[in-house]
Parts: C-alpha cells; sequence; structure tokens
C-alpha cells in the first residue's frame, strides 16, 4: 500500500494539512496533529492493539471507531462519501 494512504484509508497526500501540519499518518506513527500529541485511536486500534496494516483487515470495516471519528467540517453526505472511497480504497489495497 502507497506510505501516503493510512491505515484507515486517508489519503494523507491529499490532505489540507498534509506538509504543514503533519507529514502524513504512517509518518508520524498516529500521532497526528489533531489527535493532541497522542496516538489517533484509528491507528492504536488498528496497528498497536490489533497488529493490523491497515482496517482492511479488520471483519468490523467500517467499525463504529471509524464511523464516530469525522472531521466535523463535513456534512453527513460528505462524510459518507469519503467514507466509501477511502473503504474502497482499503479493499482495493
Amino acid at each position: 500500500m502507497n506510505d501516503m494512504i493510512s491505515c484507515c484509508g486517508s489519503d494523507c497526500s491529499a490532505c489540507y494539512c498534509y506538509g504543514e501540519l503533519c507529514n502524513g499518518c504512517n509518518a508520524v506513527c498516529g500521532k497526528v496533529f489533531h489527535a493532541g500529541g497522542k496516538e489517533c485511536a484509528i491507528y492504536a486500534c488498528c496497528k498497536t492493539e490489533h497488529g493490523y496494516q491497515s482496517c482492511a483487515e479488520c471483519e468490523k470495516l467500517p467499525c463504529e471507531l471509524i464511523l464516530n471519528t469525522r472531521d466535523p467540517k463535513m456534512s453527513d453526505e460528505e462524510f459518507m462519501k469519503d467514507l466509501d472511497a477511502r473503504v474502497k480504497r482499503l479493499r482495493e489495497g
């Protein structure tokens, strides 16, 4: 999988924060700026707790954790479209 694709399927290189606020989820081991210096909950579940390369390995994808972790700037429609793209990206790996 591309190094710019996070374990949850987000394309870090397409994020408005990439380069200035963040170097990507994989590069910072999930300690992205919006997690306040802590490991992102999705990264922690996927990589630390389960040892997966990505959420694609989890039978619960998309799980409640992913469904409840979202950019507050997104509308419900935007979030669902983004989520669908992330899941597709992960499954096509």
